[in-house]
């Protein structure tokens, strides 16, 4: 499913599926944000105040900027963006295909000659593997932010030498491979959704099964990647 929905993305340029793939951006990115705002922040927060406690000891709290980048830029950031999104972006999609399978709507699109991955996995993919990156790096810029208010307020660690600090380590291939392992996750989400969308029986219960399982495959696949493409590119 995942190859063949690939190989319509050339038809997503067109005029009449723009509209689809611009809503479902929307969906996917603007009303996620509330959530992943709130995420983002405190776990930036409660980074820099794990992290700085246990680094006080030594008297190294300064170091809080570069942990909680780098955390954040790695694997953190990534992480929790995909979490956010599979349990409130993946379960409605799996909910929502789920409904159209037992309703035979999907049945009506095939025997009007609609591809129901063209119509239905293509924008979903798209839109999920363009705003998991997107959605990430604002979850790393609350990240931050969030960890320098906690070292400003708690350990006595002004904002310029968190800053400084961050920038010192942190490297650009930190944030890159974590904006990789969002578009990964992005599209583990929606192929993970709308198959199991796709396979739904049952009527109503059906599809609350297949919600539960996206969530749950979803959460494994993402933990199981995350660790894989760490090993890869940091050996």
């Amino acid at each position: 499913m995942l190859f063949e929905a690939t190989l319509f993305i050339p038809l997503a340029l067109t005029k009449r599926r723009r509209s689809e793939v611009f809503n479902q951006l929307y969906i996917t990115g603007i009303k996620s944000l509330g959530v992943i705002t709130v995420v983002a922040a405190f776990t930036g927060m409660i980074l820099a105040l794990q992290t700085g406690l246990e680094l006080r000891r030594f008297g190294l709290q300064q170091n809080i900027g570069t942990a909680v980048t780098v955390v954040m830029m790695r694997e953190m950031g990534p992480f929790m963006t995909a979490l956010i999104v599979a349990a409130s972006v993946g379960s409605a999609i799996a909910a929502q295909v789920g409904t159209m399978v037992v309703s035979e709507e999907v049945s009506a699109l095939e025997i009007m000659s609609i591809n129901p991955v063209r119509f239905i996995v293509l924008p979903r993919l798209i839109a999920l593997a363009v705003m998991m990156p997107i959605l990430t790096i604002y979850t790393n810029i609350l990240g931050v932010a969030g960890g320098a208010l906690v070292g400003a307020t708690q350990l006595q660690v002004s904002f310029q030498a968190y800053i400084d600090n961050a920038q010192l380590y942190a490297q650009n291939k930190d944030l890159y491979v974590g904006l990789l392992k969002a578009f990964v996750f992005g599209i583990v989400i929606a192929t993970t959704a709308c198959h199991q969308g796709f396979v739904t029986t049952e009527g109503a219960v059906g599809v609350g099964q297949a919600t539960r399982r996206t969530v749950i495959i979803s959460f494994l696949t993402i933990l199981v990647l995350g660790y894989m493409l760490t090993r890869v590119f940091y050996r």
